[in-house]
């Protein structure tokens, strides 16, 4: 199954370099860029805790009665990921999810939070998709992310969906946009220690620990099948195409702006 694995890294690989080296990271240079920068990805934020619990549904028992599901190898690898992904700790040691964290950063930074809150509240009111976008004033970049999303989530196929939380997922924030945000700190501590935080606690969970029961969770459920992991080939490449679409939307808005 290592073979497997490597075979897809190798698909993603020029899109995976695409994301590190984006544009988008050479215009961010203040506190409004970064305010910029979070309405578009507090989406993929949410969107990622929407396929998450997805894939907990699918792989183990969360109705009642309860009756075993599926492998307890996988239950225990999405259970595992779920708490911290749910129920992770803040600054100051509270509980909460990682987008309550996001939305903490985003409040402290004074970044727009209205699309997305009057997004949630809509959806929360099981207003069709479409409709949510456009009373929301949901960015069309935003938009094609969460479809893209939800397609998957929709095609009840837990391999592809564990495909995309695995590979088509991770946000690979290169060095340069951490060291711009230890730049903009140094201006105005008071508006970025949160997202500060939230970047550095998102590589120690889920790009260290998480991204190993990620691996281990999308090889089971692939096994030996070939046609699994031709599946899970292409909603990779497919997810990363979308996230690539995303940070256009962030850089055009961005550049635009500052004309």
């Amino acid at each position: 199954m290592n073979n497997y694995i490597e075979k897809i890294k190798a698909a993603i690989d020029p899109l995976r370099n695409q994301i590190i080296n984006h544009k988008v990271y050479s215009v961010i240079k203040d506190i409004d860029d970064i305010n910029v920068f979070m309405k578009y990805h507090v989406f993929a934020v949410w969107d990622f805790m929407s396929l998450l619990k997805t894939l907990q549904n699918n792989l183990t028992c969360t109705s009642v009665p309860w009756f075993p599901t599926g492998s307890a190898d996988t239950r225990f690898l999405i259970n595992e990921i779920v708490v911290g992904e749910e129920s992770d700790i803040d600054l100051n040691g509270l509980r909460k999810s990682h987008f309550e964290l996001y939305l903490d950063a985003m409040n402290q930074s004074k970044a727009d939070t209205t699309c997305i809150n009057n997004f949630i509240e809509l959806i929360k009111q099981n207003t069709p998709f479409d409709v949510a976008f456009n009373h929301a004033n949901v960015p069309p970049a935003a938009q094609q992310f969460i479809k893209n999303t939800f397609n998957i989530i929709q095609s009840n196929q837990p391999h592809i969906q564990a495909a995309i939380f695995t590979f088509g997922r991770e946000d690979l924030i290169p060095g340069m946009f951490h060291a711009i945000i230890n730049d903009i700190e140094k201006v105005e501590p008071d508006k970025i220690t949160v997202f500060k935080y939230y970047l550095e606690r998102h590589i120690e969970v889920d790009g260290d620990h998480h991204s190993h029961l990620a691996l281990e969770m999308t090889a089971l459920l692939c096994g030996q099948d070939e046609k699994k992991w031709s599946d899970a080939i292409e909603a990779s490449i497919i997810s990363l195409q979308s996230r690539i679409h995303l940070w256009d939307g962030v850089y055009n808005e961005i550049v635009n702006r500052k004309k």
